[in-house]
């Protein structure tokens, strides 16, 4: 598309304005997030579906603002000044570089839960990016990346493991105050937050970003937002920059509303409520071992925020639609809460979620009632990515808290059902764990879960996680096994 092409001409030009580094830090959830785009009355950033800014820093590198850098004396290193690189003598036009850097290994016994060598992943991420701000109303970003795998017992590895160049990202954007809404478009490929995280995720796990390419547009004012959208999956090819392509087969398009609700409604509360209303059409969808198109869609509500010491996060949806000759009627909630035992920024917390996605229909016929848990958040019930909210009731109890200054940490032991024994059990990717069709019983797994971030400087962190699933009455009768899963990475962006 034209403006796509604009895009890339800006992106070529702006790297020999500034060197560029590929340099990176995973984004590490905080207390509070800073405001994306600063304005007045404008609606509040941490909810205005362009993911969780803080320290600077959201997986959407578009989503910063690091304006303040334009001022030499705010700056504190070398890096600081490429995040204002002026390329006229007023300061509107300048360029915004963001790099990062992520070495990681994966270590994983019974992959795919079979009697199998243990699977080593030796994981590279390098990514590079500019954000183009042609005056107040105008820019243009870009982002490339590249993914190597080595180690042991790897498969056939996808293309966002293993990829030598990606253009991760490429848009354009037109913004500005139309009848006293905050209001863009935003078109080209590019990551898509809006929705809850076991829904709509660039999926940081992943060495290279789940992207989406299409239009994007919003308006916003202090106290309600609109977002639409017209997007397709991109399909990563292996090679350069020229093989990744958009799968005209999927289509995610839809509406997410947002509302601020007012703060003494419970005595005082920072809360937001987002209905949505989304379609998935996909012309080689696959459930059962068949395949036909399907057209999905999404009705739900999103609720999240703080209650004093208290933070929600609830959805609720209802999935219809047709799958060839099927019609689909499913449901899905996620209910998770935590309490803040103190009211230091770093004070530990207790919580618990509860998930549920319903199944059923997928192996005989009837009615399809099996979820799609779309691109969402892939490791939220399992590291080694063995679980996914398609007919599955999950809950687990967890504890956070900060040990020393700097480290934070975070355990869950959760506990997995299938809600109907007729149907499978689906791993993150939404392919069926082979056999688990055809088994009586409900009890999938428990899942033990201890993740440990440490944050070294404001660039650079390290993060450990582990896990054991422990193979309960379904997995046992499909004659699969329990899993051990360790990884480490360290992290640096700016």
């Amino acid at each position: 598309m034209k403006n796509v092409w604009l895009a890339g001409a800006a992106i070529a030009l702006a790297p020999g304005l500034a060197p560029m580094a590929a340099n990176a830090q995973s984004a590490i959830p905080g207390n509070s997030p800073e405001r994306a785009s600063p304005s007045t009355g404008a609606y509040p950033s941490a909810a205005a579906g362009d993911g969780t800014t803080t320290g600077g820093y959201n997986q959407s590198r578009w989503a910063e603002d690091w304006r303040r850098m334009c001022d030499p004396a705010k700056r504190d290193d070398p890096l600081d000044a490429l995040k204002c690189v002026k390329l006229t003598q007023e300061g509107d036009v300048y360029v915004t570089f963001s790099g990062e850097a992520r070495v990681r290994t994966n270590l994983t016994t019974n992959p795919n839960l079979q009697d199998r060598e243990a699977q080593r992943q030796d994981i590279l991420r390098l990514v590079g990016g500019a954000d183009v701000h042609l005056g107040d109303h105008f820019r243009v970003f870009g982002e490339v990346g590249h993914a190597s795998l080595n180690g042991r017992n790897l498969g056939t590895p996808n293309a966002n493991l293993r990829n030598d160049l990606a253009v991760q990202q490429l848009f354009a954007e037109v913004k500005g105050n139309v009848a006293g809404f905050d209001s863009g478009i935003r078109a080209g490929r590019q990551t898509f937050a809006d929705g809850p995280q076991l829904l709509t995720v660039p999926r940081d796990n992943n060495t290279l970003f789940f992207v989406l390419d299409g239009v994007r547009a919003y308006a916003r004012n202090a106290t309600t937002r609109l977002d639409v959208f017209d997007l397709n999956y991109v399909a990563y090819g292996y090679e350069g920059l020229s093989d990744d392509r958009k799968n005209d087969n999927v289509r995610f398009s839809g509406a997410t509303f947002g509302f601020k609700i007012p703060t003494d409604l419970f005595g005082g509360s920072k809360l937001y409520a987002d209905p949505f209303v989304w379609r998935l059409r996909n012309r080689a969808a696959t459930w059962g071992g068949r395949i036909a198109r399907e057209e999905r869609y999404f009705i739900g509500l999103h609720t999240y925020g703080d209650i004093g010491p208290v933070t929600i996060d609830w959805t609720v949806n209802h999935q219809g639609g047709t799958f060839g000759n099927q019609n689909i009627s499913g449901w899905q909630a996620f209910v998770a809460q935590t309490y803040k035992l103190g009211k230091t920024a770093d004070a530990p917390r207790v919580g618990v979620h509860v998930d549920y996605g319903s199944g059923g229909g997928s192996y005989d016929g009837g009615t399809l009632n099996t979820t799609s848990g779309l691109f969402g958040n892939n490791i939220y019930y399992s590291y080694g990515l063995f679980l996914t909210p398609t007919n599955l009731l999950y809950t687990a109890p967890n504890f956070t808290f900060t040990p020393i200054k700097g480290v934070r940490l975070a355990a869950e032991y959760g506990f997995a059902w299938r809600p109907d024994e007729n149907d499978a059990v689906y791993r993150a990717s939404g392919a069926a764990l082979p056999g688990t069709q055809t088994v009586d019983g409900r009890a999938i797994a428990e899942v033990a879960r201890l993740q440990a971030v440490w944050s070294i400087t404001p660039r650079l962190s390290f993060t450990g996680r582990l896990e054991h699933l422990q193979a309960k009455t379904v997995l046992d009768r499909a004659g699969l096994n329990n899993s051990f899963f360790a990884a480490g990475w360290f992290s640096f962006r700016f």
